[in-house]
């Protein structure tokens, strides 16, 4: 098979035609169209009068302009007005007894009020949890937070009552940085103000039993209870605030889908089937004859392949040259290596069904849709109801999750890792089944890309 480039000779010049007469014949004769070796061009000034010409352009441009701005800042215009069944756990470790004249202790009241309290509608999905089994969700990324009742708090907050009451008893906030910086505060926001709602009910019935009590014993009584915020679940000083998963994910896609067209456009450069231009120079390479079929293949082979490179590159530059918190480091490279293979596949797929239109299609598989439904920056509890739906699929929250188990939750199956493993093989699969079977059936059609090069 000829693969070196076609070096084509400049049609030679026409022999003069011989002076007319003024008694010729007028009538032109037909002549071939002019050729830029003729010295005849078309100037940009006439051709921009040609509406056809901005037809297309001024469509796709505009639609991708309005799908964009709708689709990106639909996600994260608005979290609070969004925000649906947050996960949080509410934890009552008060095993005290209960005040003269109350059938329950403190711990108990709050905990059956925080969760029955209709006020802030359903933005929190409250979780009564024992304080281990909260810290193991905590762990694990199942909660954005939690709201404890320590052990003695009916006890500290009786203790108010005395002449020497000073200190204010603590409920504990704690936060999880690993779900992301936007997701813990929103949690928080939602857990602390609980707690001071608990506090100013407490407040009511202790200022009505206390009605021979100084000024300041009142006071206190008020409001008697304090709000403690803790970490939960710390990460490192590294990890961007809980953003360093969704920017690791965003390089794996970016790896898939950038490689990916780069080794399609290498490919088909390479076998004659696009123009090679660099700068002002043009070549073209003799058109080998190849089936769609095997063309595939040998992308997705490439793919494969220059995969090891980008992936490790990314690693290198993330965790050993800027010093990103991760551990687990042999399970990140093959979990990265796999991920990014996934998208590179499926690009590779995209662009044999779709041909020339197949990197705008896969554009928004992997990325318009992917970023606002990925639940990286934004919680997917905090965004509206077409993005959640598109989390069950679009790869970079499946990518996400599995990145933030590795970097942020010991690499828990639990954690996520196991559904994105899964994911992973499911999304590779379709991949090849979807590119080849449409290359097949192209080639069964005879819709063969062969066009070979004309001087």
């Amino acid at each position: 098979m000829a693969t070196e480039d076609n070096k084509s000779e400049p049609p030679s010049s026409p022999s003069p035609a011989p002076a007319s007469s003024p008694s010729a014949d007028p009538t032109p004769s037909s002549s071939p169209s002019p050729s830029p070796a003729s010295g005849v061009h078309a100037r940009a000034t006439a051709l921009l009068g040609r509406p056809k010409l901005w037809l297309l352009p001024t469509v796709l441009t505009g639609l991708l302009a309005l799908l964009l701005s709708l689709l990106y800042m639909g996600g994260i215009v608005s979290p609070n007005r969004d925000l649906h069944e947050l996960p949080i756990g509410i934890v009552n470790a008060d095993r005290g007894a209960a005040l003269p004249g109350q059938k329950e202790n403190l711990g108990a009241q709050i905990t059956q009020a925080v969760v029955t309290d209709t006020s802030n509608g359903d933005k929190a999905d409250w979780r009564r949890l024992s304080l281990a089994q909260a810290q193991d969700e905590l762990d694990s990324g199942k909660l954005y937070g939690a709201l404890v009742v320590p052990d003695g708090f009916t006890a500290s907050v009786a203790a108010l009552s005395g002449a020497d009451a000073t200190a204010r008893p603590a409920l504990t906030v704690l936060t999880n940085p690993g779900k992301g910086s936007l997701g813990s505060s929103l949690a928080s926001q939602i857990t602390t103000q609980a707690a001071h709602q608990a506090s100013q009910t407490i407040g009511k019935q202790l200022t009505a039993n206390a009605k021979g009590a100084n000024a300041t014993t009142k006071l206190l009584l008020a409001d008697p209870v304090t709000v403690t915020p803790q970490v939960g679940h710390p990460i490192g000083t590294h990890s961007g605030l809980g953003l360093s998963t969704f920017y690791y994910t965003l390089l794996l896609v970016l790896a898939g889908f950038l490689g990916g067209n780069v080794i399609n456009n290498g490919v088909d450069t390479s076998l004659g089937y696009a123009d090679n231009e660099i700068g002002p120079w043009h070549t073209r390479r003799r058109t080998v004859p190849i089936t769609r079929t095997q063309t595939l293949l040998l992308k997705m082979g490439m793919t494969a392949g220059i995969t090891l490179l980008s992936v490790s590159l990314i690693m290198v530059a993330t965790v050993g040259i800027l010093g990103m918190d991760a551990d687990h480091l042999p399970l990140l490279w093959l979990y990265s290596y796999c991920a990014t293979l996934a998208v590179g596949l499926g690009v590779q797929a995209i662009n044999a069904a779709f041909g020339g239109i197949g990197q705008l299609v896969s554009m928004f598989v992997f990325i318009v849709l992917g970023l606002p439904s990925s639940g990286a920056t934004v919680p997917l509890q905090a965004v509206p109801d077409f993005y959640r739906f598109l989390s069950v699929f679009e790869p970079m929250r499946q990518l996400g999750d599995g990145v933030r188990a590795i970097l942020y939750f010991d690499a828990r199956g639990d954690a996520g890792l196991t559904r994105a493993w899964i994911m992973i093989a499911v999304g590779a699969a379709l991949a090849l089944l979807f590119g080849f079977a449409m290359a097949r059936y192209y080639d069964r059609k005879g819709l063969e890309r062969l066009t070979p090069h004309e001087a």
